[in-house]
């Protein structure tokens, strides 16, 4: 079942996302990590929120475990973050170009 995973990152800048996205080798509008369905981040008035979709969450936790751990603490990202999970009733898939 697809999984919407919102992470809060208190006290990370958005510098420090696009350092983590360049270790995991994935760059800014292009193809997410296997088993990933949607991304997308935002800065807030204390950090960073990234909302992700994923195909299950065993896929995300594993992606968690392996890269964004290890990443953010490289890149200095203070804290571990907040994370909230939600069963997905329905999703959409990128639109046709007009």
């Amino acid at each position: 079942m697809a999984v919407a995973v919102i992470m809060e990152f208190k006290g990370a800048t958005l510098a420090q996302y696009d350092q983590v996205i360049e270790k995991m080798n994935l760059t800014k509008g292009g193809p997410g990590p296997a088993g990933a369905l949607g991304h997308w981040v935002a800065a807030t008035d204390d950090g960073l929120l990234v909302t992700d979709l994923w195909q299950s969450r065993e896929q995300y936790e594993a992606f968690a475990r392996d890269q964004i751990g290890p990443y953010s603490a490289e890149a200095g990202i203070p804290e571990q973050p907040k994370i909230t999970y939600h069963e997905v009733h329905n999703y959409f898939t990128p639109g046709a170009d007009t």
